[in-house]
């Protein structure tokens, strides 16, 4: 469990994959947990973000998704974030150091902006490239070298439900 101290609520920041298994019936417990989670912050427990990056990923998405995804980020109103100068060059010294691979330049660009706005973490289910261990050394290994001293939490919203 993330540990606060001061007792402010936890900033979290959501990447596309935590909006998009709201609806994954095809991944029925990711789903069900992804729910759960959406229940914490509609009680008031965690601060969240979004970035224009998210924006920019739904618009892939067909017309109903791209309208159940919008509506779903209407109803939960989290505080927009913008990928800057900073962000985008903070992702490409990702993509530089091996911390993400190349093909993954929205996945950067979430950790970027995650760790630009000192968020206290980066919630994602995907577990390739965000949500876990060796991603997250690396990444936060690049943010020391780059000046960024807060460290960046990159994990499920299974991680952060669980008390």
């Amino acid at each position: 469990m993330l540990y606060n101290s001061n007792m402010r609520k936890l900033k979290l920041y959501l990447e596309t994959s935590v909006w998009n298994f709201c609806f994954a019936d095809d991944a029925p417990e990711k789903k069900e947990i992804t729910l759960k989670f959406f229940n914490q912050v509609k009680q008031g427990e965690y601060e969240i973000f979004i970035s224009d990056v998210v924006f920019r990923e739904i618009a892939k998405a067909s017309e109903e998704k791209n309208a159940q995804l919008s509506e779903l980020i209407a109803e939960y109103q989290p505080q927009e974030l913008y990928a800057n100068d900073d962000v985008l060059l903070l992702a490409e010294k990702y993509i530089q150091e091996g911390a993400l691979p190349e093909r993954a330049e929205f996945d950067s660009q979430h950790a970027a902006i995650a760790t630009f706005h000192e968020i206290d973490a980066l919630i994602s289910w995907n577990l390739k490239h965000l949500a876990n261990l060796k991603r997250m050394k690396k990444i936060n290994s690049v943010n020391l070298k780059e000046g960024y001293l807060k460290r960046l939490e990159l994990m499920t919203p299974m991680e952060v439900s669980y008390e």
